[in-house]
């Protein structure tokens, strides 16, 4: 079990607690900020090429933002829960939460073969760029100032395995600074525990993922456990319940906070399956046909499925249907023609409405004050792209 420890915080995190989310999210950024340079600091301790090569990288990708969404909802849990004063802990739990993001989204690119990210290249790709730059008589030069040396072997290779190096580096990063915080924290076994549960689920959420992929799944029951494992807990539940878990929450209100992160982090899923079959990639900053092209399991495509089978749609269900290759650019026009005329698309989209509006009713369950509670509405809308409604429950 952690124990106790003085706090590790320095006088800038001690910090009362922000008075709106975007104000946390401001205030995680700055201590952020103050954990990347500390690591880079131990990283040129360690090895100069190392530091160049992969910390300097993985600092860069960390800086380039986000929507920082698990940092906001954090501390709507940790308000809910009657949080106030120092919010140190919170902001640092942000931070690792960010830098656990940046170990996940640098695999899942590499797992993807996803060229782009934040509309700029992705960790693989950047490092196979590099890979190339000092190729065969190349004139890069090393952190010493020597040159590189020549740059053999396959830049895919090299920018693959380099990209799961950093993204394990971000996830012992992530680590340090969770179990710094929890050492220094009286609610730290129980901020532990949260965190814990949802690092497993968010590898089981990716392997699920992988495997339904593999298998041409188009299950409604598998594509909806691996939204809820990959995406809802992991985005919106796991840190409302982290920020509860500094507060010292009760059972009741950590239960409302499950059902609420549940469903609106289902929102928050539903709409960037939306966004990966139909989205501008100026704006999302990753291409649009990525998930059709490789044929991803995801509600949308379960629902598309099971409407083109009931209603006899012979031309949808094999356009959608498993094959055995990558699926060329018109094939995946019509499986977007087929989410919009079998009805799927607008099958998700008032599901993303009933979802956003069931969040908010379990949040008002915790009894959190009004401004908390709008808080958390304007968070839904930003993670779900609709306006919350009341609707009668369907989680």
């Amino acid at each position: 079990m952690l124990g106790r420890r003085p706090t590790v915080a320095g006088p800038a995190e001690t910090n009362h607690a922000p008075l709106t989310a975007p104000g946390a999210t401001r205030a995680m950024e700055a201590v952020l900020e103050r954990v990347l340079e500390a690591r880079l600091r131990q990283a040129r301790d360690t090895d100069a090429v190392f530091a160049l090569d992969m910390a300097d990288r993985l600092a860069a990708y960390v800086r380039r933002g986000g929507k920082r969404l698990r940092t906001a909802f954090m501390w709507c849990g940790w308000r809910a829960a009657g949080g106030s004063g120092d919010a140190s802990a919170v902001l640092r739990t942000g931070a690792a939460l960010e830098l656990l993001q940046a170990c996940a989204l640098i695999h899942d690119d590499v797992m993807d073969g996803s060229p782009l990210r934040r509309g700029a290249p992705a960790m693989h790709v950047d490092f196979a760029r590099g890979h190339l730059a000092r190729g065969p008589g190349g004139s890069a030069e090393s952190a010493h100032g020597h040159p590189a040396g020549r740059a053999g072997g396959s830049a895919e290779s090299f920018g693959t395995s380099a990209a799961v190096l950093a993204g394990d580096l971000a996830l012992a990063w992530a680590d340090d600074l969770l179990t710094e915080t929890a050492l220094a924290s009286p609610h730290g076994p129980r901020l532990f525990e949260e965190w814990r549960a949802m690092r497993t689920e968010m590898v089981a959420g990716q392997y699920r993922d992988l495997r339904a992929q593999a298998s041409g799944s188009s299950g409604a029951e598998e594509a909806l456990t691996i939204a809820v494992l990959k995406s809802a807990r992991y985005t919106v539940a796991r840190p409302l319940a982290l920020g509860a878990s500094l507060a010292g929450a009760d059972a009741r209100t950590l239960g409302a906070l499950r059902a609420a992160g549940r469903c609106a982090g289902l929102a928050f899923q539903l709409r960037d399956d939306l966004l990966g079959a139909f989205g501008d990639p100026a704006l999302t900053g990753k291409p649009a046909d990525e998930d059709l092209r490789a044929r991803k399991l995801t509600p949308l495509l379960a629902v598309a499925v099971r409407l083109a089978e009931t209603t006899g749609d012979r031309d949808a269900a094999a356009v959608l249907a498993p094959d055995a290759g990558a699926r060329p650019g018109h094939t995946v026009e019509r499986m977007r023609a087929a989410l919009e005329r079998t009805g799927a698309r607008a099958e998700v989209e008032a599901r993303i409405a009933d979802l956003a509006a069931s969040g908010l009713r379990h949040f008002e369950a915790t009894g959190a004050a009004a401004g908390v509670r709008r808080e958390f509405a304007a968070l839904v809308e930003r993670a779900s792209g609709v306006a919350p409604q009341q609707a009668e429950e369907l989680v």
